[in-house]
Protein backbone atom coordinates (compact mmCIF):
# COMPACT_ATOMS: atom_id res chain seq x y z
CA UNK A 1 0.00 0.00 0.00
CA UNK A 2 1.04 3.56 -0.70
CA UNK A 3 1.47 6.14 2.53
CA UNK A 4 -1.76 7.56 1.68
CA UNK A 5 -3.28 4.32 1.59
CA UNK A 6 -1.49 3.19 4.62
CA UNK A 7 -2.77 6.59 6.86
CA UNK A 8 -5.88 6.37 5.68
CA UNK A 9 -6.31 2.86 6.57
CA UNK A 10 -5.21 3.28 10.30
CA UNK A 11 -8.95 5.47 10.26
CA UNK A 12 -11.35 3.32 8.18
CA UNK A 13 -10.22 0.53 10.91
CA UNK A 14 -11.86 2.35 13.18
CA UNK A 15 -14.77 2.00 11.66
CA UNK A 16 -16.11 5.13 11.46
CA UNK A 17 -19.95 5.91 11.23
CA UNK A 18 -20.10 2.04 12.52
CA UNK A 19 -19.04 1.07 8.42
CA UNK A 20 -17.03 -1.62 7.75
CA UNK A 21 -14.26 -1.44 5.51
CA UNK A 22 -11.93 -3.99 3.45
CA UNK A 23 -8.97 -2.90 1.74
CA UNK A 24 -7.66 -4.57 -1.29
CA UNK A 25 -10.89 -5.95 -1.93
CA UNK A 26 -11.49 -8.05 -5.27
CA UNK A 27 -14.36 -7.27 -7.84
CA UNK A 28 -14.58 -8.59 -10.71
CA UNK A 29 -10.75 -7.89 -12.62
CA UNK A 30 -10.69 -5.03 -10.12
CA UNK A 31 -9.06 -4.64 -6.51
CA UNK A 32 -10.26 -2.11 -5.02
CA UNK A 33 -8.26 0.16 -2.10
CA UNK A 34 -11.79 0.17 0.10
CA UNK A 35 -14.53 -1.18 -0.01
CA UNK A 36 -17.70 -0.78 2.04
CA UNK A 37 -20.19 -3.57 1.62
CA UNK A 38 -22.83 -2.26 3.47
CA UNK A 39 -22.66 1.11 1.65
CA UNK A 40 -21.92 -0.63 -2.35
CA UNK A 41 -19.19 2.01 -2.00
CA UNK A 42 -15.46 1.54 -3.39
CA UNK A 43 -13.07 4.21 -2.51
CA UNK A 44 -9.97 4.61 -4.56
CA UNK A 45 -6.87 6.95 -3.74
CA UNK A 46 -5.42 8.74 -7.07
CA UNK A 47 -1.78 10.10 -7.14
CA UNK A 48 0.04 11.28 -9.84
CA UNK A 49 -0.01 7.97 -11.74
CA UNK A 50 -3.64 8.49 -12.46
CA UNK A 51 -3.45 11.87 -14.25
CA UNK A 52 -2.87 10.55 -17.26
CA UNK A 53 -4.70 10.56 -20.45
CA UNK A 54 -4.68 6.39 -19.98
CA UNK A 55 -4.96 6.04 -16.62
CA UNK A 56 -8.16 8.56 -16.54
CA UNK A 57 -9.41 5.90 -19.85
CA UNK A 58 -9.22 2.68 -17.46
CA UNK A 59 -10.71 4.81 -14.28
CA UNK A 60 -13.85 5.57 -16.35
CA UNK A 61 -14.55 2.20 -17.60
CA UNK A 62 -13.51 0.44 -14.18
CA UNK A 63 -15.94 2.96 -12.56
CA UNK A 64 -18.47 2.25 -15.24
CA UNK A 65 -17.87 -1.86 -14.54
CA UNK A 66 -18.44 -0.91 -10.99
CA UNK A 67 -21.61 1.05 -11.48
CA UNK A 68 -23.06 -1.92 -13.61
CA UNK A 69 -22.42 -3.76 -10.28
CA UNK A 70 -24.15 -1.56 -8.04
CA UNK A 71 -21.30 -0.35 -6.76
CA UNK A 72 -20.54 3.59 -6.61
CA UNK A 73 -16.63 5.16 -7.14
CA UNK A 74 -15.39 7.75 -4.70
CA UNK A 75 -11.52 8.67 -5.89
CA UNK A 76 -9.82 10.53 -3.19
CA UNK A 77 -7.05 12.18 -4.40
CA UNK A 78 -3.91 11.09 -2.27
CA UNK A 79 -2.88 14.76 -1.29
CA UNK A 80 -6.13 15.21 0.68
CA UNK A 81 -5.74 11.67 2.65
CA UNK A 82 -2.01 13.15 3.37
CA UNK A 83 -2.95 17.17 4.14
CA UNK A 84 -6.85 16.08 6.11
CA UNK A 85 -7.25 12.88 6.77
CA UNK A 86 -10.21 13.58 9.54
CA UNK A 87 -12.09 15.75 6.72
CA UNK A 88 -11.88 12.74 4.53
CA UNK A 89 -12.95 10.21 6.64
CA UNK A 90 -15.94 12.29 7.73
CA UNK A 91 -16.68 13.08 4.34
CA UNK A 92 -16.69 8.67 3.56
CA UNK A 93 -18.26 8.80 6.63
CA UNK A 94 -21.05 10.51 5.14
CA UNK A 95 -21.18 9.19 1.67
CA UNK A 96 -21.97 5.47 3.55
CA UNK A 97 -24.68 6.38 5.39
CA UNK A 98 -26.10 8.35 2.45
CA UNK A 99 -26.14 5.23 0.27
CA UNK A 100 -27.72 2.91 3.14
CA UNK A 101 -30.39 5.36 3.54
CA UNK A 102 -31.06 6.38 0.29
CA UNK A 103 -35.02 6.21 -0.69
CA UNK A 104 -35.00 2.74 -3.69
CA UNK A 105 -31.69 1.86 -2.20
CA UNK A 106 -31.25 -2.06 -3.14
CA UNK A 107 -28.58 -2.00 -0.44
CA UNK A 108 -29.33 -4.57 2.11
CA UNK A 109 -29.09 -4.01 6.19
CA UNK A 110 -27.75 -6.77 7.55
CA UNK A 111 -29.43 -8.33 10.49
CA UNK A 112 -27.41 -9.78 13.00
CA UNK A 113 -28.11 -13.18 14.02
CA UNK A 114 -26.73 -15.42 16.49
CA UNK A 115 -24.36 -18.27 15.24
CA UNK A 116 -26.72 -20.90 15.92
CA UNK A 117 -24.87 -23.60 13.23
CA UNK A 118 -24.11 -24.42 9.74
CA UNK A 119 -26.73 -22.91 7.52
CA UNK A 120 -29.53 -25.30 6.10
CA UNK A 121 -28.79 -27.93 3.57
CA UNK A 122 -30.55 -27.37 0.30
CA UNK A 123 -34.57 -28.13 0.78
CA UNK A 124 -34.17 -28.42 4.46
CA UNK A 125 -35.18 -24.72 4.88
Amino acid sequence: MSLPEIVLWRELRKRPGGFKFRRQHPAGNYILDFYCSVAKLALEIDGFAHDSAPAVKRDRRRSAWLRSQGIATTRIPARMVLNDVEAVVVRISELCTERVTMPGSNTPVPHHHPADGPPPQIGED
